[in-house]
């Protein structure tokens, strides 16, 4: 299991080249407003690994009660954890490692996802201002800024005895993107759980 920060130094790599990774299934976590959406989608882009939103696979019911400020609880979120698992399961059978999106705020979120899967958790935690002004600022989403601090208040954080990669870091996209990748070039992928 892998408890890391971005504090290393960034390796002298050529990005433009491409980069042998061993297929992980990632699945990048936090909540709302981390940039979850823009590193998954780069990773997939640069990896050629096959992204999901997760947000996507909210049943309507869910997207309703957020568009209208409810916050989610555990009996909202089952089917909606079990349908990000189920894309994974189908990715791990092709063999070619994932991305998927998915705030997975609690460790029994977590073990759903993991259930049976080499999953890595990728958890992106910049400070909650920046995240409110994000989100603050960010169109075409439908959960509203006021649900950040429930989101804050459902979170337990991921401990170093989950497969987890903690990125803590204020860069821009670009750079968290290299760091990331530089970072999975050195971790190795979990075994099943």
């Amino acid at each position: 299991m892998v408890g890391m920060t971005n504090t290393m130094q960034k390796e002298n790599v050529s990005y433009s080249q491409e980069v042998e990774i061993a297929p992980h299934y990632l699945v990048v976590m936090g909540v709302s407003g981390t940039g979850k959406t823009t590193l998954a989608k780069g990773l997939a882009e640069r990896l050629n690994w096959p992204f999901q939103e997760g947000d996507a696979l909210h049943p309507l019911a869910n997207v309703e009660k957020m568009k209208a400020g409810q916050p989610l609880n555990d009996e909202d979120r089952a089917p909606w954890l079990k349908l990000c698992h189920d894309w994974l399961a189908k990715e791990v059978t092709l063999g070619r490692g994932a991305v998927l999106t998915c705030s997975a705020l609690k460790r029994k979120y977590r073990d759903v996802l993991a259930q049976g899967l080499p999953v890595q958790f990728l958890y992106l935690s910049p400070e909650p201002e920046i995240v409110k002004d994000r989100l603050v600022n960010r169109v075409g989403h439908y959960m509203p800024p006021s649900l950040l601090p429930s989101q804050y208040a459902t979170l337990e954080e991921p401990t170093d005895d989950e497969p987890v990669i903690k990125v803590t870091s204020l860069l821009g996209p670009a750079e968290l993107l290299d760091n990331v990748v530089g970072l999975l070039k050195t971790v190795p992928a979990p075994e099943e759980s």
